[in-house]
Parts: structure tokens; sequence; C-alpha cells
């Protein structure tokens, strides 16, 4: 594949509008520089690192379940009157004595039949599917930063060729008017000239217009908000080779973190209906409390207080809800376990597609050099035969046209299978 050594574009990052020059020093910019600005400054990448962090702070609570409870008390009381109850409210003990006491109370799940575990589990799956996602956003953002770097060498190549096409045509318009003017050539040539010129000069000013819109998305991709200008280093070319599809699946199913996350979401949405189904079963804890009350009715309370006890929870009647909490969290589980097979149906196809269009690329490489080099020796002939005064302007015209054509198929042929590599690259989670 033949291809400039490096292609220097000094080029505007146009973020405040098309046209808007700018004063700001260029710098160079390889694509692992543009990849590591990227995976620096790009907000989903820094919404999934924090939503990652957040799903770890969900294990701690649910790890807080298994663990002791010690709450540190404080009371202070007065009552009304000699012999002061409360007659209504409530079933406690109305019994007021005036006091002030400290102390703690300490309690201690014993047992809910595995319901917190499984809640702990849950909870450690969806943080490693978190941090599955932070991956996934990055690949995603990788092929993004691929697509829109290739994509804005591909436009100044292209732009090189419409400039150069426009000076070769200016060049000729030069002569025809000249021998038009020393009546060696007829006015319709001259016409033709100035189409033909015209039509490059159109050339031109679409290849600028389709440079800006790729570096305002190069720009957006890196998270550029600040309008630098870059001059972009072309990566060595990638070996250019078919591929097949169908020994890529295997490596995309096993490699693609998105399917990753996947599978960790339906292996916690499994524990979290788990979970749910022990909300039927007994939950046993024990409690314990002591502490001192230094001002006290000393006929009724003594200096120290402790004591002891476990409990013993059943639900009996709850119309339904826990047993509603259970199947709905069952529905999830399935339904996460069919999302994870229509994702793995999809990448699936999507490595099968990139593949192919890898190959395509591959194949029209070769094409469009052959045709390129068909229409620089077409175009060569015409002129030839023109100056001779054997052809017309028209079949010139025409060679021309031919030549520009297929230079630019050609240009973009080289891009678009580095554009198309990146993608099957990314289909199979191999993005470096």
């Amino acid at each position: 594949m033949k291809r400039r050594a490096t292609i220097l574009a000094w080029i505007g990052c146009l973020i405040l509008g098309p046209g808007l020059a700018r004063a700001k020093e260029s710098q160079s910019l390889t694509l692992h520089e543009a990849r590591e600005i990227a995976l620096r400054n790009h907000p989903r990448i820094s919404e999934a690192q924090l939503l990652a962090l957040a799903s770890k702070q969900v294990i701690t609570q649910a790890r807080a379940g298994l663990l002791p409870n010690v709450v540190f008390d404080a009371t202070a009381a007065g009552n009304g009157g000699d012999n002061t109850r409360i007659a209504a409210g409530g079933l406690n003990n109305p019994v007021i004595y005036e006091r002030e006491a400290d102390g703690v109370t300490v309690s201690q799940l014993l047992t809910d039949f595995g319901r917190t575990q499984h809640l702990l589990n849950s909870s450690r799956l969806s943080s490693r599917a978190a941090a599955a996602n932070t991956e996934a956003t990055k690949e995603e953002i990788v092929l993004q930063v691929d697509v829109a770097f290739f994509t804005a060498l591909k436009a100044q190549s292209v732009l090189d060729v419409a400039r150069q096409t426009l000076e070769t045509r200016k060049f000729l318009l030069s002569q025809v008017a000249a021998l038009t003017t020393n009546k060696l050539r007829s006015e319709l040539d001259l016409r033709f000239a100035q189409v033909t010129y015209e039509e490059g000069q159109l050339l031109v000013v679409q290849a600028q217009k389709d440079l800006d819109q790729s570096f305002n998305a190069l720009a957006t991709v890196l998270g550029d908000r600040s309008g630098q200008t870059y001059r972009l280093v072309e990566e060595p070319p990638q070996t250019a080779k078919t591929v097949d599809p169908t020994g890529l699946v295997d490596t995309a199913l096993s490699q693609r973190p998105d399917l990753a996350r996947l599978r960790l979401e339906r292996d916690a949405a499994s524990q979290f209906a788990r979970a749910q189904r022990a909300l039927n079963y007994p939950t046993i804890s024990a409690i314990g409390a002591g502490g001192l009350v230094p001002i006290r009715d000393t006929a009724h309370l003594e200096a120290r207080y402790a004591a002891a006890g476990v409990n013993f929870s059943l639900p009996i009647f709850d119309a339904g809800l826990n047993s509603a909490k259970a199947s709905e969290a069952e529905y999830r589980a399935k339904a996460a376990d069919e999302a994870l097979r229509d994702a793995e149906n999809t990448v699936i196809q999507d490595v099968r597609d990139a593949g192919l269009n890898v190959n395509y690329a591959y194949e029209r490489l070769d094409l469009t050099e052959k045709l390129f080099q068909n229409a620089r020796e077409a175009l060569d002939l015409a002129e030839a035969r023109y100056q001779l005064g054997s052809s017309s302007i028209v079949e010139l015209s025409q060679a021309q046209l031919n030549e520009t054509s297929a230079a630019i198929d050609h240009t973009t042929a080289e891009y678009q299978y580095e554009i198309q590599r990146a993608i099957l690259d990314f289909q199979i989670g191999a993005i470096p």
C-alpha cells in the first residue's frame, strides 16, 4: 500500500464556527496521543468511573448487615410527680422514673438464611459489572478517536488531491487561453478549460469543508473545547490482509467487555433474586445493652444495667408483598439473561459484518490502485493527443475527471481500510 510517510496538515480545530481563524500554535498529534487525551478528557469515561466508584460503596452497605451494630445511648427523663404513669398511646411499660443514663446497645444478625449474603454477592457482581462498563466505554471512545483520526487524515489527503488537480487545470487553462489568443484553439476549447478549472475550485471548497468537519469531530471526541490546532502525524500503515470472520467470533464472545458487563449483571440479578426469595425465611438476631445510671430513683433503679436477648422473626402474612418482590426479581434475572443472549447474537453479526468490510476494503485497495494507474496513463495520453491536435478538449477533460476521481478513490480506500480494521478490532475486543 502506497502512502506518504507523514502528512503534515496545519489545520484549525474549528469549535466556534466554520472559517474562524486560530491564533494558537499548532502541535503535532499522533494516534496514540489522541487516544490518551480522549481517555483523560472524555466525560463518558469520567461518568463510568464515578459510577464504578459508587457501586463499590454498595458493597460496604450490603456487608454492614453481617457485622455488629453498636449504638451509644444517653437518656434523661423527669416525671411530673409521684407515681407518674403514661396511661395511653402504647403497650410499653408506662412507669417513668427520673434518671440520667448512658450506655451502649449492640445488635448482631445471627442468621437470615443467606439473604444478606446474597445481597452482598449481588452488590459485588454489580460492582464488577460497573468496572467492565468502564472498560467497554474506554474501548468505544478509542474507536471513535481512531475513526475520527483516520477520517481527518483522509480528508487532508483528498484536499491535497483537490489542490493538485486545481493547479493542473489552472495550468491547462492558461495554455488554452494563450493558444486561443493566437487563434490556435477555438473559443469552445477555452470554455471547456474554464469549466474544468471551476469544477476544480468546487472540489477544493468541498474538500476543505470536509476537512473542517472531520477536525470538529476529532476535537469533540478529544474533549477539547479550547480550539487547539493540530498537525496530525500519520501512523505506519498496517499490513493489508484479509481476515476470517468465523474464527473471530469466539474471540469476540470471550473478550468483549460489554458482554462481560452483561454477564455480571445477569449473575448479580440472579443473586438478588435468591436474596428476595429469602424474605420469607426467619431472621434470628442477638441484642445486648448495658450502661450506667448516675442520676436515678435509688428506690427503683440500680447504678448499672445490663441485658441481652435473642429475637426470632418470621413473616406470617404480608398480603403477598414478599412473594411479589421475589417474583419481580426472578423475572428481572430472566430478562437479564435474555438481554445477554440478544447482545451475543448482535456481536456475532457485527463481527461477521466487520470481517466482510475489512475484506472488501482490502480488495478495494488493489482495485483503486490499478484504476488510478490506468487513469494516470490515460490522462498522459490524452494530454499528448491534445497537444498534437489529435483529440478534442472534451476527451482531455474527461481524462482529467477520471484521473481525479481515481486519485480520490485510491486515497479514500487506503484510509477506509484503516478505519475498517479499527472497527474489527473493536468488535472482537482487541483494541490496544
